[in-house]
């Protein structure tokens, strides 16, 4: 994708962590005026989710983007280049920012049919608070029903991804249709103007006019297959988007890279075969950012509401994506994995007079603290079972950047037959270092310092400079993903066919192991590679000794006669 230079500027400055980053937008950042008292008073929420949105999928940050509207949220508030969500794929994802828990605690670990027994979304602890609250859009989460759930005064969903245009000759099971507060409607317009449509009717003539409010806009777009409106067919048809430069098939590409990224390549989820067709990555873009647009069109009539009815300055909204995406870096497409562009998620918070404005704030956040910053900005104690934390203080100015001291991230994605391309993927970031890890896969774990390196091109989990920080991360990861119960679980949901299995004729084929794993037979160092890592086995192995000799059965000491020498006479 063609990125502006003051993007990628952003974007190292993400890695880095710390300080100030240049801006497009950021020529005199206003600051919080009313920061102490915006924490006291309750506040007005608009919560605008989108679907697969990529992290610098906006116009301030591509200027061949056309989203005037999202752009005016950006100078009006703040972007926060480092906002990740710790599980990269729907559900979870959504699961996660309605929770305040993760997927390992709220048990919704992949896109099947999970169960949300026992689970009280934020939106129910603002309504006891006084707030009137309203969910309109994709659910996608939990049971497959679009059934109205606890917490929300209005209800308008559909059942699973929904559909971009109504289709009233739907077969049976699959009609386009929306649940509005427990009744079956039918759509009948385009997806993401209906529930603006549903959104402005709530915010205009339905809410309690003397209740501060939260509106949950949760749009389908721009999921695959994105499909634009019909007056942004062609949109970007003279616009090329340049890719990654990591998509480029090389064996530089690849270097260090487990398997599974390579074998990738050709499946449902890699860029030469993804979604099993042969389109360009270039023209699904031309489809994805058009599609966009009308997502652009709802925030403007959302601002333009806020705007003549004098609610800016009480209200807070926050755009974001419930994942990143990826257009083939590392020949990926999609999310799930650990990978930056997968983790990332766009995020501008626009609260005038509260938020600064015009301004880049890298400090790190997560979607596992979205639910405890709108609980604290409505004045309502957190429940225990929230992970996360009130970032209002860093969006607003109120701590500084640099004195802002976020837990490690922590990320965790659980295998799905579905789409078995992906492993299943554990990884921290640390500073500057992430750390990934994989789960019931032979192949190689990942090591980046992103502060260097934010493309992730370079794995230095063999580097003997980093074997201190690679043992140290390989615990924390360890004793952070344990569970509320202490316990460290798989969970896994119910099979019902072979999955996305197929590659394209002719296409890239598997990748070998590393030249490093083949070795000759009988070597006396068999075993070092399951013995933990530490400073005297790398010293060992500098040497060219192993760090416990374990012979051959029947050779040297593994023999009966070697063996039985220790035994008393």
């Amino acid at each position: 994708m063609k990125i502006a230079p003051t993007a990628k500027a952003l974007f190292a400055g993400v890695a880095l962590l710390t300080g100030a980053c240049a801006h497009p937008l950021a020529a005199q950042p206003s600051g919080p005026a009313n920061a102490e008292v915006a924490e006291h008073k309750p506040r007005n929420i608009i919560f605008i989710l989108i679907d697969d949105l990529r992290f610098d999928g906006m116009g301030f940050l591509q200027p061949q983007l056309q989203t005037p509207a999202i752009d005016r949220l950006a100078r009006g508030g703040t972007y926060m280049p480092n906002t990740l969500v710790t599980s990269s794929l729907c559900s979870p994802s959504r699961a996660t920012i309605l929770t305040g828990m993760t997927a390992r605690n709220h048990g919704i670990v992949d896109n099947t049919d999970s169960s949300e027994e026992g689970l009280t979304f934020f939106p129910a602890y603002l309504q006891e608070a006084g707030y009137s609250t309203a969910f309109i859009g994709k659910w996608h989460m939990g049971s497959a029903t679009d059934a109205p759930r606890a917490g929300f005064d209005k209800w308008v969903s559909f059942k699973g991804q929904g559909e971009y245009y109504p289709n009233p000759d739907a077969a049976p099971g699959r009609e386009t249709n929306f649940n509005v507060d427990g009744v079956e409607v039918p759509q009948r317009g385009y997806i993401t103007d209906e529930l603006t449509d549903y959104a402005m009717n709530w915010l205009e003539h339905e809410r309690d006019p003397d209740q501060p409010f939260m509106l949950y806009l949760s749009h389908k777009a721009v999921h695959s297959d994105p499909l634009p409106p019909p007056r942004y067919a062609g949109q970007y048809d003279n616009v090329t988007f340049d890719l990654p430069a990591s998509s480029a098939n090389t064996p530089e590409n690849y270097e260090g890279k487990p398997m599974w990224v390579y074998n990738q390549r050709n499946t449902w989820h890699g860029l030469d075969f993804f979604y099993n067709s042969d389109m360009s990555m270039q023209e699904y873009l031309r489809y994805y950012y058009s599609t966009l647009s009308a997502v652009d069109d709802s925030v403007a009539r959302i601002l333009a509401y806020l705007e003549a009815n004098d609610l800016e300055d009480d209200t807070l909204v926050v755009f974001t994506s419930d994942n990143g995406y990826l257009i083939g870096d590392h020949g990926l497409i999609d999310k799930r994995n650990a990978y930056q562009p997968s983790v990332q998620v766009p995020m501008v918070v626009y609260a005038p007079g509260a938020v600064p404005a015009g301004a880049v704030n890298p400090g790190r956040i997560r979607n596992l603290d979205f639910a405890p910053t709108f609980l604290s900005l409505a004045g309502v104690d957190l429940p225990p079972q929230f992970e996360g934390h009130n970032a209002w203080p860093l969006m607003s100015g109120a701590i500084p950047t640099d004195q802002w001291q976020p837990d490690d991230f922590i990320y965790e994605y659980y295998w799905e037959w579905t789409f078995p391309m992906t492993p299943g993927t554990f990884a921290i970031v640390r500073d500057n270092l992430k750390y990934i890890q994989y789960y019931g896969i032979y192949d190689t774990e990942e090591l980046y310092d992103l502060a260097q390196d934010p493309e992730e091109m370079h794995n230095l989990i063999e580097d003997p400079d980093f074997l201190e920080a690679k043992v140290a991360m390989r615990q924390a990861l360890f004793d952070q993903l344990a569970d509320d119960d202490g316990r460290h679980v798989i969970p896994y949901t119910r099979r019902y066919s072979r999955g996305s299995v197929r590659r394209m004729e002719g296409g890239t084929r598997a990748a070998d192991f590393p030249n490093s794993w083949y070795v000759e037979p009988n070597r006396i160092d068999r075993l070092d590679d399951i013995f933990p890592d530490s400073p005297a086995k790398l010293e060992a192995h500098t040497r060219g000794k192993a760090l416990a000799e374990f012979p051959v059965l029947g050779t040297g000491s593994n023999t009966v006669e070697s063996a039985s020498e220790a035994l008393e006479e």
